[in-house]
């Protein structure tokens, strides 16, 4: 059974979430077909919570993805962020920011990263059963299988 964690899940903000989600970004549709989408702890896309939506979010580990394009180097765009990010860590949420230049030059990397996060979080969390199907998913890396 699911774990779900009250997160200030905004209905208010569904029409717009469902306009995102079919107007992905190329680094957005990456990261969720070719490896969200069928990594074994849920992720939903572009989740509202709050007041915001956010890219990519999963509710067993308590974590937020979010792919930030050249503009969140503007300084008014950093201090969104920076709110943004403190509103869903009050939510209990890690907040994972990466650059979509990180998706497309460094793919495998980022999914690393977001795995070893979920990881650790899953720990902290007591979730045995998710972790056993991580450990397994690592194991068929390593074989390249």
């Amino acid at each position: 059974m699911p774990d779900h964690h009250y997160t200030g899940y905004n209905s208010g903000n569904l029409n717009k979430a469902k306009s995102l989600r079919r107007e992905m970004t190329k680094q957005e549709k990456h990261l969720w077909h070719d490896f969200l989408k069928t990594y074994p702890v849920h992720f939903y896309r572009q989740r509202p919570i709050d007041r915001y939506i956010v890219d990519f979010y999963c509710s067993e580990a308590g974590i937020v993805i979010e792919l930030d394009g050249d503009q969140h180097g503007e300084e008014a765009a950093v201090k969104y962020d920076t709110l943004r990010s403190e509103t869903l860590r009050k939510h209990g949420l890690e907040v994972l920011r990466y650059a979509n230049h990180d998706v497309a030059a460094s793919f495998e990397g980022v999914c690393m990263s977001i795995h070893r996060a979920v990881m650790e979080r899953l720990t902290q969390r007591g979730n045995e059963d998710k972790l056993a199907a991580l450990t397994e998913l690592e194991r068929k890396w390593e074989s390249g299988t």
